[in-house]
């Protein structure tokens, strides 16, 4: 459990993150930059079937919403897991003090849950991932973590400040440990 324990402090310093970055990180990952409507997705779907590669840095709109999903799905998991508590009440998360024995179960089973959504979702995101580099010859990953893919054109994009990231990092590391410690100092 222990292990259990710390990687879910990490996953919530790492939602916290992101969540932040999401605002205040490089425009390809602010949040308002990529996330469309509806309208723009369904444009977008239209053009799976072509085998061209997408020309546009960051997300697509239907990989916006996979985003938001997965995000909305571990925020549920870590919230829950933060609350639960187990059968017979050894194991519980930093919050379970704050609500009954009834409902830290009712917790640790929506913790449950959420697992196997998100086990899923992240099936789901690897698949859509492979389908882009097989049948789209489009590497999504490469530009993902190096932070540079290849345009036609300069999309002209820049990165935030160093200084924000490590603001950013600091925030979350600072949220995780409070979290950790049941939000009491």
């Amino acid at each position: 459990m222990d292990w259990h324990r710390w990687a879910g402090y990490a996953v919530l310093g790492l939602l916290a993150f992101r969540l932040i970055w999401g605002f205040a990180g490089s425009a390809t990952a602010r949040f308002a930059s990529f996330v469309r409507g509806p309208a723009a997705t369904l444009a977008y779907l239209r053009t799976l079937p072509r085998r061209a590669p997408s020309a546009v840095p960051g997300h697509n709109p239907l990989g916006a919403w996979s985003v938001l999903v997965i995000l909305a799905v571990l925020i549920v998991q870590t919230v829950t897991g933060l609350f639960a508590v187990d059968v017979d009440g050894i194991e519980s998360g930093p919050l379970s003090d704050r609500v009954s024995f009834d409902l830290g179960r009712q917790f640790a089973h929506w913790h449950h849950l959420t697992f196997w959504a998100l086990e899923a979702l992240v099936a789901l995101h690897v698949a859509a991932v492979a389908f882009y580099l097989i049948y789209k010859r489009s590497n999504l990953v490469g530009p993902m973590v190096s932070g540079h893919g290849q345009f036609a054109q300069d999309p002209g994009l820049s990165f935030a400040p160093l200084w924000r990231a490590v603001l950013a990092a600091a925030v979350a590391v600072g949220i995780a440990w409070w979290a950790a410690k049941g939000f009491r100092v």
